[in-house]
């Protein structure tokens, strides 16, 4: 009986090492996944679909076309002007026709002077540029949000899985400290000690669980899709073994300088604009004109111009300099937070790959001090308490060599978008 329990045992065991658990995990296979698993599509498709389901990616390509819009309506001239005028209604007509019943009619044309139309469309120009490099800097971000989501719910998803290997090893030992206890070869404390591991065991699959579920639920909602998905068709933690050592130098311009460029332009031009609304415009207009008591017909032309001589449009200049003297300052921050995130993000490239080195060493130094422990305890060589940590510390190592793959995708992500890229081949 003893053997056969051993044996169960160490058959359990050999299926908890981290590569099937993740091969598990990324298929979806545990034993709580629903009847019909939602399972997202590779991370590329995954941001191709996105780009027609994704509310934020809406939301920008609208900005972009109400940017067309306003351009649009920028380079449209001024509207002519009609006008009908009586004269002379309800007075008696005197000799020589005097009173004489008239009627007029007139157009007018506004013409824009000081370079208003021309100011108009740069600044509607320079709106659209600056709207698209906004856009771009929202699906670069978006990109990186929705690849650490994807690697996040991948890493809880194998966590699950890693754990679920972990209680059914705990609940082993239970079964085997039993039945040493009852053949009198083990105190009453070891099977108490073995209830109390695998209870812990247990505690963290349910954290576990709970955590997988929010990681899936928060990726579904970054993809805009209503029902959470329950697994990932293809891995993204693998990538760490092929990744290159990220360059020291940082990209020309990030994504969020170029927005930031654009949009200090654009702030320039309604500078441009405001000046030139300062200046008069005039409005020609010609009509002919009916007299009625000689039966005649005469034109009559005339020209009206704004005088400005109390509104110069002082506060709109005044505010759309200080626009600009924000954007500059703008500007200014881009730059500085694109250098300091680019210097982090290397940085913590180069210590997530190490960390990477660091726990796969650990995880095989643990993995064959669990094996040791479990042959000198099955040969009556090593206490239970010693088998208890041996394989609690295979979990720990397990784990922290899971984050250290996480920790490297998210670095990676993080310099593409840096460099004004989607990560991991995906395609804007």
């Amino acid at each position: 009986m003893m053997f056969d329990i051993r044996e169960r045992a160490r058959a359990r065991l050999a299926g908890m090492a981290y590569p099937v658990a993740l091969m598990l995990a990324l298929a979806g296979l545990t034993p709580h996944a629903s009847a019909q698993p939602m399972i997202a599509p590779p991370y590329a498709a995954l941001f191709q679909q996105a780009q027609g389901n994704a509310p934020r990616l809406q939301e920008s390509q609208a900005t972009i076309r109400a940017a067309e819009g306003l351009a649009l309506q920028a380079g449209l001239r001024p509207n002519p002007s009609a006008a009908f005028e009586v004269e002379n209604i309800g007075i008696k007509e005197k000799e020589g026709g005097v009173a004489e019943f008239q009627a007029t009619l007139s157009i007018g044309q506004p013409i824009e002077l000081g370079g208003k139309r021309a100011a108009r469309v740069a600044a509607g120009q320079a709106g659209i540029e600056a709207a698209t490099a906004r856009n771009r800097r929202i699906v670069v971000d978006y990109g990186y949000e929705l690849a650490v989501a994807y690697a996040a719910a991948e890493a809880a998803q194998a966590r699950v899985v890693l754990l679920e290997e972990a209680v059914a090893a705990a609940q082993e030992d239970v079964r085997a400290a039993r039945a040493l206890v009852d053949a009198g070869r083990e105190a009453d404390l070891r099977s108490v000690q073995a209830e109390a591991a695998a209870t812990t065991a247990q505690a963290d699959l349910e954290t576990a669980r709970a955590d997988a579920q929010a990681a899936f639920a928060e990726l579904s909602s970054l993809a805009g899709v209503s029902a959470p998905y329950t697994g990932v068709a293809e891995s993204l933690l693998p990538l760490t073994s092929s990744l290159s050592a990220p360059p020291a130098e940082p990209p020309v311009s990030s994504p969020a300088v170029v927005a930031a460029e654009a949009e200090r332009e654009a702030a320039r031009r309604r500078i441009e604009v405001e000046r030139t609304r300062a200046v008069p415009d005039i409005m020609p207009s010609l009509g002919v004109r009916r007299l009625n008591g000689h039966d005649e017909t005469a034109f009559v032309a005339g020209v009206s111009v704004t005088l400005k001589l109390f509104d110069r449009n002082q506060g709109n200049i005044a505010a759309a300099t200080a626009e600009l003297e924000g954007a500059n300052a703008r500007l200014n921050a881009a730059r500085l937070e694109a250098l300091s995130g680019w210097r982090s993000a290397v940085a913590l490239a180069q210590a997530a790959t190490a960390r990477l080195a660091a726990s796969g060493q650990a995880q095989r130094a643990s993995d064959e001090a669990y094996r040791l422990a479990r042959v000198g305890y099955d040969a009556g060589r090593t206490p239970l308490v010693e088998l208890l940590l041996a394989r609690r510390n295979l979990t720990l190592a397990q784990a922290a060599a899971l984050d250290a793959r996480l920790a490297r995708i998210r670095a990676e992500a993080q310099l593409a978008r840096l460099s004004a890229r989607i990560p991991f081949g995906a395609a804007p």
